[in-house]
């Protein structure tokens, strides 16, 4: 990115991201477009790479995010905002979670009624005790007081209308569909190495 007025701008939106993550290893933003097009409210579209990433409690072991083209409402610029959004615009990306460290954000207050969700849904009981990737399969556990044993079950992930399907893998119980934010859409879910790949489209609005 040769532009200067890109460059100054990309890097005052890439300490903006970076201010609002939690943790921050590697952080790179590219701006596609020309200055001569910024200035007439469009830009060709964004391209994030990140490594160690953790945002709203969620560890990012890598994300890579691209979006289309979006429109700017110059009118709408004010002192310390630098672009405004004149329409919706989409983005593609692709996110991976280590299972380890999303185990310990699920035991987090922000990330509880997710784990609730998953150990009364998955498990049939709460609260969720564990979670661990094994290659391709998604193990999950809880402890019963009146069981000596924890509960555990094994699962494979499915990308299947727009969010992620849990397959048990022990039984021939049904699968469990994952509730997702309608302007979210998972097209692709994998697991290996101890990790969760997911890959999706998203709305993004002014």
């Amino acid at each position: 990115m040769s532009d200067p007025l890109l460059r100054l701008i990309s890097s005052g939106l890439r300490l903006w991201i970076a201010s609002r993550c939690d943790q921050v290893g590697e952080l790179d933003l590219t701006l596609r477009g020309s200055s001569l097009s910024l200035l007439q409210g469009r830009l060709e579209g964004v391209d994030l790479k990140a490594r160690q990433v953790r945002f709203d409690g969620l560890p990012l072991q890598f994300a890579e995010i691209s979006s289309g083209p979006i429109q700017l409402d110059l009118s709408l610029l004010k002192p310390g905002r630098m672009l405004a959004l004149r329409d919706p615009f989409q983005v593609n990306g692709t996110v991976t979670l280590p299972g380890v460290e999303l185990n310990a954000a699920l035991g987090s207050e922000r990330w509880r009624d997710l784990a609730d969700w998953m150990a009364e849904q998955l498990l049939g009981v709460t609260p969720l005790g564990a979670l661990r990737i094994d290659n391709t399969v998604l193990e999950l556990r809880a402890q019963v007081s009146a069981q000596r044993d924890p509960i555990h079950r094994r699962f494979g992930l499915q990308a299947d209308a727009g969010t992620v399907r849990f397959c048990p893998l022990d039984d021939d119980a049904p699968s469990t569909r994952l509730p997702m934010d309608p302007s979210i859409r998972i097209t692709d879910v994998s697991l290996s190495a101890g990790q969760v790949t997911l890959t999706g489209v998203a709305d993004v609005k002014p």
